[in-house]
């Protein structure tokens, strides 16, 4: 079977609401013949909710905004130097393809993203995401409409986290995080070096063609 086209965008720096509303229009308004897209960002720092999220998971109230989101999951955070991949497919496409299986596709492309790097990373059945030594290096949160999906993974490159000990991260209390530059060299941390990787390792598990905008 020929591969599927993937139109990959790098938006830069973004605004998480805008970010969030253009992917809901995109999703509402795609038809058939709609090319499936991976959006690439930054946000400014905020803190997301999920569609369950507990508010006892926000540990106390910091300048930084809080958005309720209509993604799958609890509370997570997003600030600049994290790599945020949005995930705007039409499930159907996909021969056999369900959400559990998106989700460990997702996963799986992070975990051979690290594995580039020597890093040997892992998901966990009961708590959707990467982890290194029992830390998070990322989280993953969907939404399915239509039998398409939006939202998708944050990526920790090089980013300040002590926000993340204003929460619950993901609803674990006292789960730590990390990040890709715990493990490499600073300059090698970075969003340009790491993105590729991490299309390129997406698009070979689920049979895309990429094109970059």
């Amino acid at each position: 079977m020929a591969a599927l086209p993937l139109i990959v965008r790098q938006l830069g720096l973004q605004d998480y609401q805008e970010i969030w509303h253009k992917m809901q229009d995109f999703t509402d308004n795609r038809h058939a013949d709609t090319t499936d897209e991976i959006w690439l960002v930054e946000h400014s720092p905020v803190f997301t909710q999920g569609q369950t999220g507990k508010p006892e998971h926000l540990l106390q109230t910091t300048p930084i905004p809080v958005v309720q989101s209509d993604r799958g999951g609890q509370i997570t955070y997003h600030g600049p130097g994290q790599l945020v991949m949005y995930v705007l497919i039409d499930i159907r496409r996909h021969q056999s393809l369900n959400v559990r299986q998106l989700v460990t596709a997702l996963e799986q492309s992070v975990v051979k993203t690290l594995a580039d790097y020597g890093i040997e990373g892992y998901p966990k059945a009961d708590a959707p995401g990467v982890y290194i030594e029992g830390k998070k290096i990322c989280s993953l949160g969907l939404r399915i409409r239509k039998g398409c999906s939006f939202h998708g993974l944050a990526f920790n490159i090089n980013m300040d986290l002590n926000p993340f000990h204003y929460i619950n991260p993901c609803g674990y209390a006292g789960l730590e995080m990390c990040q890709l530059a715990d493990f490499i060299e600073e300059k090698d941390a970075t969003l340009d070096n790491v993105s590729p990787k991490l299309i390129k390792h997406f698009a070979e598990l689920l049979g895309y063609n990429v094109t970059k905008i």
